[in-house]
């Protein structure tokens, strides 16, 4: 995704500078470390279910002050740098947005991705 195009084609709808006064924006890469234990990532393969997500951002843009959520996730095998997850959400007031991206964003991590985390010596899945 390109953050700065799809914020220009959103504001070139004829109803966002009534409703949007705020866009707040994850970009999620690759790590080089794991969480759990620290050690050196040399890769990352997920998988998306696309179906979840859209039935989550469905259920997100019905939220009080919310305009617009554009999600972007990523399927494949990556390297540590590499773009996996993209999320804008626009609306009225940081109130209302903060909240549902944070939800938005841990609930598509626990319930539409899979990962395997990618070592030197072994997989692991997560």
């Amino acid at each position: 995704m390109d953050i700065s195009q799809t914020i220009a084609e959103l504001k070139k709808r004829p109803d966002f500078n009534d409703r949007v006064g705020m866009l707040l924006i994850h970009n999620g890469t690759v790590r080089n470390w794991s969480r759990q234990e620290g050690r050196t990532v040399i890769g990352l393969e997920t998988e998306v279910d696309h179906g979840k997500i859209e039935a989550l951002r469905q259920q997100y843009l019905q939220y009080p002050g919310i305009y617009e959520i554009v999600v972007e996730a990523r399927s494949g095998r990556f390297v540590p740098g590499d773009d996996l997850l993209f999320i804008i959400v626009a609306g009225d007031l940081r109130e209302h947005i903060k909240p549902v991206l944070a939800e938005l964003l841990d609930r598509i991590k626990a319930e539409a991705i899979r990962k395997r985390e990618l070592y030197a010596s072994r997989l692991v899945d997560k």
